[in-house]
């Protein structure tokens, strides 16, 4: 199943009028991306991915030809950038957005993204009102369990193995 980020503009990121700003990044492979790039770029107004792109591939491409590298190779060389477009493509928006002071707010999975804005919205709106859903609800979970708390998972040391300590070293503190 996707899975997708869901995106808001920092000031109006709590509001349930900007509702209609919010974005939905699909993460995983972007056939069209790889296939048509730039255009793809163009299409989500990914400026300074373009400009990423098109210099990246001018300056790759010029780097192999000096090289000696055959029209063949270069050509396989560009579907395999082709290929990374494809897989980053997410990445690329996901950035983009972060850097216009938009604000990731969930992620969330469904089959498409209309599913994943029913369940975000249902969910975001129950969070709105103080319904508590477990079914809906994202554990974020606490800090991670340490060693020096009592009471918690880590809170005594590990045992040590039965023939030492297995590794380069054989003596805790033995010469390096």
């Amino acid at each position: 199943m996707p899975v997708y980020t869901v995106h808001a503009p920092s000031p109006a990121g709590a509001d349930l009028r900007a509702t209609d700003k919010f974005v939905f990044v699909r993460d995983g492979f972007h056939f069209w991306a790889m296939i048509l790039g730039p255009f793809w770029l163009l299409w989500n107004r990914l400026w300074l991915a373009l400009i990423g792109w098109v210099v990246f591939v001018a300056a790759f491409n010029a780097g192999l030809s000096s090289l000696g590298v055959g029209r063949g190779s270069i050509f396989f060389a560009d579907l395999i950038v082709a290929l990374l477009m494809g897989f980053e493509a997410s990445s690329l928006r996901r950035w983009t957005l972060s850097r216009g002071k938009w604000r990731q707010l969930d992620v969330v999975v469904g089959d498409d993204e209309d599913t994943a804005e029913r369940r975000f919205f249902k969910r975001w709106s129950q969070k709105q009102h103080g319904i508590v859903n477990d079914q809906w609800a994202v554990d974020r979970g606490g800090p991670p369990p340490t060693r020096s708390v009592p009471g918690q998972q880590f809170s005594n040391p590990p045992p040590l193995p039965a023939g030492g300590i297995i590794g380069l070293f054989p003596e805790p503190g033995g010469s390096r």
